[in-house]
């Protein structure tokens, strides 16, 4: 008798084929990467070690790499799935994580659950804003970012722990009341849906308006003042210019909507 085949067979589960790094990575940005998330990682030591003005100063070096390794990989042509998913992973570590742990030991632990929650609400925005920004970024505006990115508002915890020992802080801090509420505030700037300027477009290379090198001039020469002022003060319009362009935009969007309201109403009754 010849073999017949089973009635029920069960077919062979289906592979993914997952594909290789066939063609390898580009080395230097993701050297910068690699410099971002190790500045991050040893932002989070410092903040252990109640060396919170080094972890904050340690999160602007990793601010300084993330530009850096986003500039070379588009000069360079250099811009692969694979470097934008490493760099939102060293973000996330570097804006999201380390800023969280330095506000939580900084200004927040005397809070108790509150403080906790403040913190890992920061940290769950951030992983929200880079999720939302690696899903969008062939489909929005290249001017503009869509929420306060995570970078931003890791410079505004940095910002202020160092605007705090600039003015000659000492000891631990924590009945900052105002931390609490800036913490909250920045979480949810991150998960808006603000616009905020991105600086992609920008070209120093091409001529510009003399007034404007005044401008540089004189902020170059303020930030080597009081660089933990300028940058407080920096990083703080650009937290609000969001919001502030917003409503702007909104006003201005109710203006035309009344004026149109009001011709349409006297045209009928000019034409009664």
């Amino acid at each position: 008798m010849s073999e017949q085949p089973p009635l029920y067979a069960v077919p062979e589960p289906r592979r993914r084929r997952i594909p290789p790094l066939s063609q390898g990575i580009y080395i230097l940005p993701s050297l910068f990467t690699t410099g971002c998330l190790l500045s991050g990682f040893y932002s989070i030591i410092a903040t252990l070690n109640h060396q919170y003005r080094l972890a904050a100063f340690m999160i602007l070096v990793a601010q300084i790499c993330d530009i850096l390794d986003g500039r070379v990989a588009r000069l360079t042509r250099a811009m692969t799935s694979f470097g934008i998913q490493y760099d939102s992973l060293a973000d996330l570590v570097s804006f999201g994580v380390a800023p969280g742990i330095l506000v939580y030991q900084w200004a927040l632990r005397g809070f108790g659950r509150w403080g906790w929650l403040a913190a890992s609400l920061y940290v769950a925005c951030s992983a929200l804003r880079l999720a939302r920004f690696n899903v969008q970024i062939g489909s929005v505006e290249k001017r503009h970012f869509l929420g306060l990115p995570t970078p931003a508002a890791a410079d505004v915890v940095a910002a202020t722990v160092l605007l705090y020992y600039f003015f000659g802080g000492q000891g631990a801090t924590n009945k900052h009341v105002s931390m609490l509420l800036v913490i909250f505030a920045v979480a949810g700037l991150m998960v808006s849906e603000f616009r905020y300027f991105s600086f992609k477009e920008i070209r120093l290379h091409h001529r510009h308006p003399f007034p404007v090198l005044i401008g540089l001039l004189l902020t170059i020469l303020l930030t080597i003042g009081a660089p933990e002022a300028m940058l407080f003060l920096g990083i703080v319009t650009y937290a609000l210019s969001g919001p502030v362009a917003g409503t702007v935009r909104w006003l201005g969007r109710r203006r035309v909507a009344l004026a149109r309201a009001v011709a349409e109403r006297t045209g009928r009754s000019v034409a009664q």
